[in-house]
């Protein structure tokens, strides 16, 4: 197993100054042009109990960019775990990864977050009447977009590549499973368009 930095370099090499120039402190215009046009970030973060990768979805730039150093992450209804935010609570880093369908290089940011809860903020937020749960603002330490060679490799955005969505478990089956098959998949599955649609936010 490989236990040092040195032992990496040695098979990899030294980073191109391209892949080291393409970070910067902050969005520049074109970084921001990337969250606008994204509809999914992942939200990485650390805590006591270990780390978590969430993911938070709504319409192109539903992260709100404040200035060039700060983000506004709005949360909306889930299922009330709050991995992300109990950690960003306790343990301020966090890492987003932004995508957008269609497009091969994604915009990564790394930073430190902070949870408010200020009425104001929250209602800013709204839609279709109802506000944020909580909003994220995250302070930009680092900014850069990673290249697409890992989104060609996967072809993620081929449509004749996509899978039915029969070919995997539904939500239902996987609860049933996780309770030792006490559980009414059918139901939940059959009633699961309609739940999600009203508690979207």
């Amino acid at each position: 197993m490989l236990n040092s930095i040195e032992a990496l370099e040695a098979i990899y090499g030294l980073p191109h100054d391209r892949a080291v120039r393409k970070q910067i402190p902050f969005l520049n215009e074109d970084y921001q042009a990337m969250v606008r046009a994204s509809p999914l970030v992942i939200i990485s973060s650390v805590g006591p109990d270990g780390m978590d990768g969430s993911p938070r979805g709504d319409t192109p730039g539903f992260v709100r960019i404040v200035d060039e150093r700060t983000l506004a992450i709005p949360d909306r209804p889930g299922n009330n775990r709050i991995d992300t935010l109990r950690n960003v609570v306790l343990d301020s880093r966090v890492s987003l990864l932004f995508i957008i369908p269609g497009i091969g290089e994604t915009l990564r940011v790394n930073g430190t977050a902070q949870i408010s809860a200020e009425p104001g903020l929250l209602e800013s937020f709204a839609v279709n009447g109802k506000p944020a749960r909580t909003v994220m603002l995250v302070t930009v330490q680092a900014a850069y977009f990673h290249c697409s060679k890992a989104i060609v490799r996967s072809d993620l955005w081929n449509p004749q590549k996509h899978l039915e969505r029969s070919a995997l478990p539904t939500a239902g089956a996987f609860h049933k499973r996780l309770n030792d098959g006490q559980f009414d998949a059918e139901a939940y599955d059959r009633e699961a368009p309609v739940r999600v649609r009203d508690s979207l936010y």
